[in-house]
Parts: C-alpha cells; structure tokens; sequence
C-alpha cells in the first residue's frame, strides 16, 4: 500500500474515527485505526465495537486532489500514536507506505515515522445493513434534535435504558425523549421516509454525544438505517454505525401533565440568568443545588435561594404574564439551567400543575419541544 494524502483533510479523518477508538478494550487490534487504500480513494475506520466511525477521503474533490494511490493495500496502526504523529508532521502533504511485514513509513517533509503496523484482515469487519428502509432528516437538524434532549439522560448505570435517547419513527415524524427521571427532554421533528414503518429504538446518549460532535452544520441529509439491534448514520464521507440498548423504555407520556393551575410566560435570558445566580448560594447545605420560585403579584416572579451556613439571595424578574393561582415551588438550579439552554426562543411558557407535580417548559409558540423537571421537596 502506498498512497499520497493532503494533511488537513487526513488529520479530520483521524480525529472523527478517533472518537470510536477505546483504550480499555479487551481486543487489542481495535485500539488501532484501519487504514483502506482503494482505486476512488482511502477509508479510516475506528472502532470500539460499540460503535464504528468510517471516514472516507475520495481522490479528488470540486476538482481538488486530495488522495494519489500508489499501490492499493490496508493495514492497521496505533491509534494513539498515528493520530499524535500526523497532527505534527510539517508539510501539507503526507505518504503513508506499508512495507513488508506491516512496516509502515510516514513522510512528510524531511520528517519519516517508521510504525510497527497490524495485519488487517484481523479486523473485525463492519456488520452489513441492509437498506431497505431509509430514513431522511437534514444534518442541521438532527443535531439539535440531540443537543435538545441528550443531556437528560441519566449518567447512573442501575437503569441503563435510561442512559440512552428512545427515538420513535411513526406517520412521518421522530421522535426524541430522554429522561434520568428526574426530569425529561422531548424533541419532534419531520422525517422524510418512503415506508409506512413505525420504529421504536434507544440510542446510547454516549454514542449520540459522540455523532454530534462529528456531524458539520449543514442542511445536507443524514441518512438513517434503523435494524434490530443497531443505528447506522451516513453523509457524504462518513459512516457511524452504534449498537442500540435492550429492553423497553418506560411509556414518559404518562408523566406529562395535561392541566396548568399555574401559567407563567417570562423571558428566557433573563429567567435563567436570575437562575444562575440564584444557584451561586445555593451548592452546599442540605439541599444542594435547589432554588426556590414564588410569585409575588404585578406579574413579578421571585427567585432565591437560602443556605444557612452561606447566606442567601433573592431576585425578582418580571415576567410577561402570570396566569391562574399563587405559586411556591422548589427545583434543582442545574436541571433548570440545562433545560433553558436547551430551548430556542426568546420566551417561554412553563406550566406548573402544584407544588409538587412535575412542570414543563415550552418556547412560546412552539409545541415541538418540551422540557420537564420534578420539583423539589424543601420541607
């Protein structure tokens, strides 16, 4: 194998396929990233077995060379040591040759790494997928549509379901719903798909973590292969492929309350600002982390958090409406942090339904997302 390769778009490749390489994995040859030289280009592959990242660099691009193949071939290399080597070579171009025995020579400039390399046919090969039922959602989107709801999945191994992000596919739309149970993240958003299919799959929140940081902000399909027990997405030049977690996900719609006693409309920054700084005094003490919420009249919302060994602070906040009865709740500061950075709007609309029912958080106009938190019992 011999191959020619511009340096930039091969330190990309690298980094993405890095993302899927473990070093705590029990087959040795998986802590290598696989190197494939082909006639329309080269293809890096990583992967944990949990989850494999392909990353593809055609030979040429908008009239662009980006790869000269020399000699077809593939082998394995360090990952740890591949990836520290190229992001330090000196010139824009690179040769990566494999010699007899998997000796593998880098040059870049007056620069030359001499790697011991792997035999790739101990690779394990990518399951096949087949693609009969492709779905289709705008790159853009797909990654809000994780960064709205991956961040309340629970971080605690005793229920593993709940480490991951229950997607459903039905009548042309998906579906994201993540919840640690104490509190729980919903996004919809329209799914192009030819088939009438409906799916019902959880994704590890670790693996979507992961594809979001590797997805560009485009409005470039994403193509989605859901089978039986993995969740293939696909771009342009790059595959990622992740197992899905077992076991059914708890039915959340019972948990979403569908009366309001209490209706406050309130300006987002502003919200969570006072928040923020509300939660300043409020991380030691009994109840770490908790604030209080109290409304006060003449639409005025009061938000303070007491410690008795720190001290406390109370702020008012004007809200733009406040609708049905008088209110005193308690909720953990992080968790409504979280869910306000989440949203998108300049305003929103949060139902209280008691004291001590679960509340939920829309945009102002806008039924497509919706945070839920459980309050606090302070008493």
């Amino acid at each position: 194998m011999k191959f020619l390769i511009q340096r930039d778009r091969l330190i990309q490749s690298v980094q993405d396929v890095m993302r899927a390489v473990s070093s705590r994995t029990t087959i040795p040859i998986l802590t290598g990233i696989k190197i494939v030289a082909a006639n329309d280009g080269v293809t890096f592959t990583g992967s944990d077995s949990d989850v494999s990242i392909e990353s593809f660099i055609p030979k040429e691009e908008d009239g662009d060379e980006l790869v000269e193949i020399k000699e077809l071939g593939s082998i394995v290399l360090q990952a740890k040591f591949f990836s520290e080597i190229v992001k330090k070579l000196p010139m824009d171009t690179v040769e990566i040759e494999v010699l007899n025995q998997f000796q593998t020579v880098i040059r870049s400039g007056k620069s030359e790494f001499n790697l011991i390399g792997l035999d790739p046919d101990e690779y394990p090969h990518l399951p096949q997928i087949s693609e009969d039922n492709i779905l289709k959602i705008p790159t853009d989107i797909l990654k809000t549509l994780i960064r709205q709801t991956v961040f309340a999945v629970s971080t605690l191994e005793t229920r593993p379901i709940l480490t991951g992000v229950n997607c459903k596919v039905e009548n042309g739309k998906l579906y994201c719903i993540a919840t640690d149970s104490h509190r729980l993240a919903m996004r919809t958003a329209a799914i192009d798909t030819q088939s009438e299919e409906t799916y019902n799959i959880v994704i590890p929140g670790k693996s979507l973590n992961e594809l979001n940081k590797i997805l560009d902000d485009t409005n470039e399909p994403v193509e989605i292969v859901i089978t039986e027990n993995q969740v293939l997405f696909r771009t342009k030049h790059l595959l990622f492929l992740s197992r899905l977690l077992e076991g059914s996900y708890p039915d959340t719609s019972r948990l979403i309350p569908n009366e309001s006693k209490t209706e406050i409309t309130i300006n987002t920054k502003e919200f969570l600002q006072a928040i923020d700084r509300a939660s300043l005094l409020a991380r030691e003490g009994r109840n770490p982390n908790v604030v209080k919420l109290t409304t006060i009249g003449s639409g005025l919302v009061e938000i303070s958090s007491n410690t008795p060994e720190v001290g406390k602070v109370v702020e008012q906040v004007q809200s733009q409406a406040i609708d049905g009865e008088e209110l005193k709740i308690s909720f953990s500061a992080k968790y409504m942090m979280d869910a306000l950075k989440a949203l998108e709007g300049l305003e929103i609309r949060v139902n209280f339904s008691g004291a001590m029912r679960p509340f939920v958080i829309h945009p102002v106009n806008d039924e497509s997302i919706l945070q839920l938190i459980l309050p606090v019992r302070t008493y």
